[in-house]
């Protein structure tokens, strides 16, 4: 199993650059993002696209070390991506939008502990800090 474990933490820091520059790119958009969730504006729905973007390089990595996504993680992503604005939208505000934070904030935390432990593992850890434990829960390795 460690083996494995590694192999993952090699696909994560082949692309530790990429996901960095993600990272970067996403915090402004998260502060904004969120805030137009609870202001009630449509802009709350650019979220899916970081999401799906940041989604289908972590299904990469996932590939890079013979690996899929966590299917819980899966049903978050599709419950929500995928929606486009409605005016109708605006009755039923929180069971149209909640998915779609959700979905994003998995990605993002996902996202960050991709970075933190492409920085600091060079090699697979035995003992597991939760954030390594919660990716190799990400990728059906725990």
């Amino acid at each position: 199993m460690q083996q494995a474990h590694q192999a993952l933490l090699d696909a994560i820091r082949a692309r530790l650059l990429e996901l960095e520059e993600f990272l970067r790119v996403i915090e402004p958009e998260y502060e904004d993002r969120l805030y137009r969730f609870y202001y009630q504006s449509n802009k709350v729905y650019y979220l899916q696209a970081d999401t799906v973007r940041l989604v289908t390089l972590f299904r990469e990595i996932g590939a890079a070390a013979g690996r899929q996504l966590n299917p819980w993680f899966e049903q978050i992503i599709t419950e929500g991506t995928g929606r486009e604005f409605e005016l109708a939208h605006n009755d039923g505000w929180l069971r149209h939008t909640r998915p779609q934070v959700e979905a994003f904030l998995h990605t993002k935390y996902f996202l960050e502990m991709l970075v933190k432990y492409g920085r600091e593992l060079e090699t697979a850890p035995e003992m597991l800090p939760s954030g390594w434990a919660a990716l190799l829960v990400l990728y059906g390795l725990r």
